[in-house]
């Protein structure tokens, strides 16, 4: 088996596996959803999934550990954040603070 074949096979059971996934998360009954636990936690994962994708764009680069700009930026969002600034100054500040020092 030739690497392109591998991959579409690879491919094809990601697929499937990604589907069963789905439909058995759409399968379950009502009172297995209703469980605080499981309200607590399909709170929880999107948070979790996001600070971890914030993360590594802010720490990583390729297969490193990088501490730059970015890091500062996301030091300013945080601190925005934590003042109850409007969102665009969050954005925008963070973006701003990364440039100037990406540029000294």
């Amino acid at each position: 088996m030739n690497d392109s074949t591998t991959l579409w096979v690879a491919l094809g059971i990601a697929c499937v596996g990604a589907y069963l996934l789905k439909w058995a998360g759409m399968s379950l009954p009502q009172q297995v959803l209703d469980r605080p636990t499981a309200r607590r936690a399909a709170a929880l994962i999107p948070v979790a999934l996001l600070a971890a994708l914030v993360a590594v764009q802010v720490v990583a680069s390729g297969t490193r550990l990088v501490l730059d700009a970015r890091l500062a930026g996301l030091a300013f969002a945080v601190a925005a954040l934590l003042l109850r600034a409007p969102f665009l100054v969050v954005v925008f500040g963070a973006a701003v603070v990364a440039a100037l020092l990406r540029l000294a």
